[in-house]
């Protein structure tokens, strides 16, 4: 299988981490790629038309995608049970679809500053990527917290790696002042090998 993945997408590192617990890692090459929606530069359009990595290619199929698809075919393959059986499962799920949710906001926010012209960045569509963050986070440390004390699921997984991201592309916003438990939760679970394997870097 290839993975065409970058060094600091948080939907890559996802299925990193995906790929470390389940023993699937020494089973993927990595093609590196790179883009934006301005220039798609490297990202593999032929195998995703959304023009988006992660891209799964793989010999007995046609290439998937997104990370969810991803996450949820390793974890088939591997049979490692990061998707629980129902009722949890559906808590696990809509814990994943907050995190990336998250994740998307805070992507976004990223591109504001690095695709726009500074005359033409909107600050209120700005904050209004954050507040969506902040409502977040305010509904997983109230609703969310036991769920992600429980067995490892691709829930916590998910909001493990939104966490990190958070911290390594908008620290300065100090999400983890406001947010004590969970913040203390996310620094025990950063230290899983697999969340230590796939720190981003640049």
């Amino acid at each position: 299988m290839r993975l065409y993945a970058s060094a600091t997408s948080p939907f890559v590192r996802k299925v990193d981490v995906v790929l470390y617990e389940t023993g699937l890692a020494d089973r993927v090459e990595r093609v590196m790629a790179g883009g934006t929606p301005v220039d798609p530069g490297s990202l593999p359009l032929a195998l995703n038309p959304l023009g988006k990595i992660p891209v799964l290619g793989r010999d007995d199929g046609p290439a998937i995608y997104d990370s969810r698809v991803i996450c949820r075919y390793l974890d088939s393959l591997a049979n490692a049970g990061l998707y629980p059986q129902p009722p949890r499962l559906w808590d696990a799920l809509t814990l994943e679809a907050t995190a990336d949710g998250i994740l998307e906001a805070a992507v976004l926010m990223v591109y504001e500053v690095r695709t726009r012209p500074e005359a033409k960045r909107h600050e209120p569509w700005v904050e209004g990527q954050w507040n969506k963050i902040s409502r977040a986070l305010e509904a997983v440390e109230s609703r969310w917290m036991s769920h992600l004390h429980g067995p490892l699921d691709i829930g916590q997984i998910a909001m493990g790696c939104a966490l990190d991201y958070l911290d390594f592309r908008h620290g300065p916003r100090d999400w983890r002042g406001s947010h004590p438990t969970l913040a203390t939760w996310a620094q025990s679970f950063s230290q899983r090998p697999s969340m230590l394997a796939t720190v981003p870097v640049g």
